[in-house]
C-alpha cells in the first residue's frame, strides 16, 4: 500500500461545498486534507484540542499542523487553549482508561466548540481527523460529534471512515514523508502519565517532548 494508491472522490453530505475540519494534529490530519483537496472539497482547518498537555507539546503539534496548512494553502483556525476548562470537564475522571468516559468528555468538548464555530461561520457540515488513528475508537468518536452537531440546527457531523481505502497506511506515509512531528501519547496528562508508567514497568525511556520526528533520527539530548 502506498500514499500513490488511487484514493476514493469524496463528496459531502448533502450535496453541500465546505467542510469544518477539527484537527486533533498534523500525522492523522495529513491524510485526510491531501484526500479532501484532491476530491476539490473547500474545507477549513479548526484546531481546538485543549486536552493536549504540557503546553510545550501542544504548542509542537500545533505548529506543525499550521505549518501543513500553509504548504496545502488551507485556512486554519486556531481555538483558544482553554486548558481550565478542560481540567474541570474531566475532573472525577483522572483514573479512566484510554477509551473511557474521560475521552468521551474531551470528544465532546472539542465538537461542541467545533459545532458552534460552524454555525456561527456558515459550515453545515463538521467532521474530525481523530476517527483516522488506530488507537481511537471510531464509534465513541461518532457518537460524540452526532450529538455536537445535534446542537445546532442544520449542521451535520460527517461519519465518513478516514481509514478504508488504506487511509491509515497513508497517514504515516505523510507524516515520514513531511517529516512531523512524532506523537508519542494521546495529548492529556494522564494519557502522558499512563504512558510513562507503562514505559517505566517495560524499561523503556519516559517520553522526551520534542524529541522525536518521522523520517529523522532522534534529536541529541
Amino acid at each position: 500500500m502506498s500514499e500513490n494508491l488511487k484514493r476514493e472522490k469524496l463528496s459531502l453530505p448533502q450535496r453541500e461545498e465546505k467542510l469544518l475540519l477539527h484537527s486533533c494534529c498534523a500525522p492523522c490530519s495529513g491524510e485526510i486534507m491531501e484526500a479532501l483537496s484532491a476530491s476539490g472539497i473547500e474545507y477549513t482547518i479548526f484546531f481546538y484540542n485543549p486536552n493536549i498537555h504540557p503546553q510545550r507539546e501542544y504548542e509542537i503539534r500545533k505548529e506543525e499542523n499550521v505549518r501543513f496548512a500553509k504548504k496545502m494553502n488551507i485556512s486554519f483556525v486556531d481555538a483558544d487553549y482553554d486548558r481550565d476548562d478542560w481540567f474541570a470537564r474531566v475532573k472525577g475522571l483522572e483514573w479512566e482508561p484510554e477509551r473511557g468516559k474521560r475521552c468521551s468528555v474531551c470528544f465532546d468538548m472539542r465538537f461542541e466548540r467545533t459545532a458552534l464555530y460552524a454555525f456561527e461561520h456558515g459550515f453545515k457540515i463538521i467532521s474530525s481527523s481523530l476517527g483516522l488513528s488506530r488507537w481511537k475508537d471510531m464509534d465513541q468518536i461518532n457518537e460524540s460529534g452526532v450529538m455536537a452537531a445535534e446542537r445546532y440546527p442544520g449542521i451535520i457531523y460527517w461519519t465518513y471512515n478516514w481509514r478504508k481505502q488504506g487511509g491509515s497506511q497513508r497517514m504515516y506515509e505523510i507524516a515520514k514523508r513531511e517529516e512531523f512531528y512524532k506523537q508519542e501519547y494521546c495529548g492529556c496528562v494522564y494519557s502522558l502519565r499512563d504512558t510513562n508508567l507503562w514505559r517505566l514497568k517495560n524499561s523503556k525511556e519516559r517520553i522526551q517532548i520534542g524529541h522525536e520526528f518521522y523520517g529523522k533520527e532522534p534529536l541529541a539530548q
